[in-house]
């Protein structure tokens, strides 16, 4: 089995282009999906959260791996009830997954929630809706994920479903900028306009559901089902595998052996088969009517998606 590429980000460290998700993973999946991926599939790329409530349990399964922690590379994120305290949530998330660093930590969400409601990550108002801090500065907490990395807890610093409007709140004052935007990005919600924001000013893009939800329409596309059969792939190869041909980094999730180890292969091969015309196609997905976002958050925030993604 070939090595998955890695690129570079702007802090110097590589990171492979392929990783594994854990959301939405079951506490008891979980470990022996990461096990199996390190192991058997030659993943080496883990992307977990706080919020995931499972990173004890990914921590088991790179343990129970016996890869060596200098060969994965690991991304965590810090959640939103812990803005104004990212090292105490970074130090537990570095307990559960037993290590002393991190390769990639981000900021999960461009929203601060009330540390001290009535949920330790969910806290919600009399009315139900979500007790958010509207005052709260994002400038803020990136000076504190800027500390990590002086402190060596973290090598790379970045974010999570910021659009360019939240960006701009915190790249004037930053001394270590962004060198990732983890976002949902998949042919129906390819984000172009974001994309190329991103990319200049050296911010990696990259996907979270990228094959979209449970049920999801974009397996049967038809334009995706017609480039799967002309290319002799899958469709989950070709909607990996275009995110991939426009430089994003996809962390594409599974707790099926099968599918952790074709998710790891299928993609790189639909990728070299590619043409120009085949990219072309699929860019235009969302344009031609079908712009659709799956995860859509319970609190008010600016998306940054345009008519067209």
């Amino acid at each position: 089995m070939a090595p998955i590429p890695s690129v570079k980000l702007s802090s110097g460290y590589d990171i492979p282009i392929l990783g594994l998700g854990t959301w939405q993973s079951k506490p008891e999946e979980v470990t022996s999906a990461v096990e199996y991926a390190l192991k058997e599939a030659g993943i080496r790329h883990i992307d977990c959260a706080q919020a995931y409530g499972n990173e004890k349990d990914v921590g088991a399964g790179i343990a129970a791996s016996g890869i060596p922690r200098s060969e994965i590379f690991i991304t965590s994120k810090v959640w939103t009830t812990y803005m104004s305290r990212v090292e105490e949530a970074l130090d537990l998330t570095l307990a559960n997954l037993g290590t002393d660093y991190l390769d990639l930590y981000l900021v999960h969400w461009p929203v601060a929630l009330n540390p001290n409601g009535n949920h330790p990550f969910f806290p919600t108002l009399p009315d139900g809706k979500r007790d958010v801090i509207y005052t709260w500065d994002l400038k803020d907490t990136w000076k504190q994920m800027e500390e990590l990395v002086k402190k060596g807890k973290v090598r790379s610093i970045g974010v999570s479903n910021f659009s360019q409007t939240n960006l701009d709140k915190i790249l004037p004052t930053a001394t270590i900028p962004p060198a990732v935007n983890q976002l949902e990005l998949h042919v129906y919600n390819p984000q172009h306009k974001l994309l190329a924001y991103l990319r200049a000013n050296n911010i990696r893009p990259q996907a979270y559901s990228p094959l979209g939800s449970a049920g999801s329409p974009l397996f049967t596309d038809e334009v995706v089902v017609e480039l799967a059969n002309k290319h002799g792939v899958q469709p989950s190869d070709v909607l990996l595998g275009y995110l991939l041909a426009n430089d994003v980094i996809t962390l594409p999730k599974s707790v099926t052996p099968a599918r952790i180890k074709a998710n790891a292969t299928g993609p790189i091969d639909a990728w070299a088969k590619f043409s120009k015309e085949d990219i072309t196609q699929l860019d235009g997905l969302a344009a031609a009517g079908k712009q659709k976002r799956f995860i859509m958050p319970p609190w008010p925030v600016d998306l940054g998606f345009d008519n067209w993604g």
